[in-house]
């Protein structure tokens, strides 16, 4: 009878002192873990991510409004290479110019990026998302009204700089109201982003195209709708930084080599190089590359554009989910490599099959990005702001330096044969399987 006195104590309320001299808490079984990182956290560090029921009623709707306001920021962001035809007509650029455009906004995200996540894992600025949407609603605007070549860059550095605050917090966030469904709660997040870019071109194609580059103005009440939303999660943000001080220094210790997590990290990074060279080729240059070859219209282009992207969207929505399941090294590997084949058929297909292929290539290439983000971040414990920060920023630069190189090359040898040559960049994903198993897989 003592014996079941004790244990019935320990089940439902040891003393003070007992649970002092316990140094190592037992992990709570009800949760499964997602990685070996996750395994000897205390079961009540955060709320957030140890009791569903919290999860809930709390963290999913802040996911919902910041998805919602990672759609909007990347709708505004879409713009810029959505109105490319109009800019090189207005301004008589060509695809060296326009790369020079992406790559401006591209290296001012991606340089910054890094800089915000190191200094926000210091110091939290609960406001800083709503001050880096202003930025973005200053380049827009100076975007509807620049007359020359300059002012343009310089609106798209301002709207970089934007992106540099946006993306490395607004993970933190997604991270901190995960619930422990981390690859879940990324690809809630990043799928606003996916939307947003796919809805971009096409407001662009039917607001844009017909009235000119002024009519840009009107899309500054998405901005200011979001820095609403924004002020209200940086409340939210303010309001559980006890909490998430506690969990970062509960998981600030790596469990790996530091030889290990160097080559990871490296590998991590030719991966997303090659993923986001080749969506740049897709992002910056599809809708010439459809003009050109088969004769579409503009505004037909732009729809073409918008269908790519939105299967972006429906990728990286289910590569969190799947990576939660599975183990997110098989969805690396599967993600990157398995659009092999797709890319090599694109430069030899009709318009009808280069519709079909670039879904199927937007469906599983995008669902990369959120298992790299959540496993660098696994990999590097206690880092979400500067690993988000370093992912978010290279995966940017990339994606300039990938169009500002496509376009010098197109000018040369046209863009037809820029996909012949991109289509060979998939292959980088046979370095996968050099990626070490961090995590467990979660049960049915």
């Amino acid at each position: 009878m003592r014996k079941i006195r004790n244990t019935t104590r320990l089940a439902f309320g040891a003393p003070r002192r007992q649970l002092k001299s316990n140094r190592t808490p037992q992990p709570d079984r009800s949760v499964a873990p997602t990685s070996p990182n996750e395994i000897s956290l205390p079961p009540a560090h955060t709320l957030a991510e140890t009791r569903p029921d919290t999860a809930f009623n709390t963290a999913f709707p802040i996911l919902a409004m910041l998805s919602f306001c990672h759609l909007l920021n990347d709708m505004i962001q879409s713009l810029l290479p959505a109105i490319y035809p109009l800019l090189k007509d207005t301004f008589r650029l060509d695809f060296g110019q326009i790369g020079l455009i992406t790559l401006t906004f591209q290296v001012t995200a991606s340089l910054l990026q890094p800089v915000v996540g190191i200094y926000t894992d210091r110091k939290s600025m609960p406001y800083s998302l709503a001050i880096g949407m202003g930025f973005t609603l200053a380049g827009l605007l100076l975007l509807s009204h620049a007359p020359n070549f300059p002012l343009l860059l310089l609106a798209a550095a301002l709207i970089g700089s934007g992106s540099s605050v946006f993306h490395p917090e607004s993970s933190r966030v997604a991270r901190m109201a995960s619930g422990g469904q981390h690859g879940l709660a990324q690809s809630l997040f990043q799928v606003g982003g996916n939307v947003g870019s796919a809805i971009g071109p096409l407001l662009a194609a039917f607001i844009v195209m017909p009235r000119g580059q002024t009519s840009v103005t009107w899309f500054a009440i998405f901005a200011l709708l979001a820095i609403a939303l924004l002020t209200r999660i940086g409340s939210w943000y303010r309001a559980h930084i006890p909490a998430h001080r506690k969990a970062h220094a509960s998981t600030r210790k790596a469990t790996l080599p530091r030889r290990t997590i160097v080559v990871t990290m490296l590998i991590l990074g030719l991966l997303i190089f090659s993923k986001y060279f080749y969506l740049a080729s897709l992002s910056s240059y599809y809708t010439f590359y459809l003009m050109q070859k088969f004769g579409v219209t503009a505004q037909s282009a732009q729809l073409h554009l918008f269908v790519f992207l939105g299967a972006v969207a429906a990728g990286t929505l289910a590569g969190g989910p799947i990576g939660d399941r599975i183990g997110r090294r098989y969805v690396i590997w599967g993600s990157i490599l398995g659009v092999l084949p797709f890319t090599l058929l694109l430069p030899h297909a009709n318009l009808f099959w280069t519709t079909i292929l670039t879904v199927i290539i937007g469906l599983v290439l995008a669902s990369a990005f959120s298992a790299i983000i959540v496993y660098a971040q696994e990999l590097v414990p206690g880092r979400t702001g500067v690993i988000s920060g370093i992912f978010y920023g290279f995966a940017f630069g990339m994606g300039g330096l990938g169009a500002a190189v496509l376009g010098e090359i197109a000018d040369h040898i046209g863009i037809e044969a820029v996909y012949g040559i991109c289509a060979f960049l998939p292959a980088i994903g046979l370095l996968a399987w050099f990626l070490p198993a961090i995590e467990r897989r979660k049960p049915a």
